[in-house]
């Protein structure tokens, strides 16, 4: 019977991308299982395109909402300033946990990227969707205009990230 070894993991890039390489040896090191899998540590124009998917598919519904319209109105700034720092939060924790929690050291400078442009796009995706219902007063009330970005934005961060993470 044979005893099979395990090997250290190695990180190769493939086809321009990071690649996490398992591979499990015979006795005599010959490499009898090999599972590549790409590690999402660096952030690319495909991760831009995604967020941009993911952050309209639910920044679209979100902004039709009267009550998002509404609560753009009556919400705090306090309140609202809660809602972005949540968002941020919750992604954060996702995207460390999805693409960082093995790798984070090396790669935390990366670790930004995805979710201040993540945040950023969907923000402009949410500022676009509301402009053209015209439901963005940008000039006659600022202060409205940014809680309804805020809060559009809240449920479709998430569904950014998400899409970003299906790879």
């Amino acid at each position: 019977m044979n005893d099979f070894k395990i090997r250290k993991p190695t990180i190769k890039r493939i086809d321009g991308r990071l690649h996490l390489i398992r591979e499990v040896s015979d006795d005599s090191g010959n490499v009898e299982h090999r599972v590549v899998t790409p590690l999402g540590v660096e952030f690319g124009l495909r991760d831009l395109a995604e967020i941009v998917v993911g952050a309209t598919v639910l920044a679209i519904p979100v902004a039709y909402a009267e009550e998002v319209w509404i609560l753009g109105e009556e919400i705090s700034n306090l309140n609202a300033s809660m809602v972005f720092v949540v968002s941020l939060l919750f992604t954060a924790a996702f995207t460390y946990e999805v693409f960082y929690r093995d790798h984070f050291k090396g790669y935390g400078d990366e670790f930004v990227k995805p979710l201040l442009s993540g945040y950023l796009v969907t923000l402009t995706i949410a500022a676009l969707i509301l402009f053209l219902i015209d439901k963005l007063p940008l000039f006659d009330d600022p202060g409205v205009a940014l809680r309804r970005m805020v809060l559009v934005a809240f449920p479709a961060t998430f569904s950014a990230t998400v899409v970003d993470s299906l790879k």
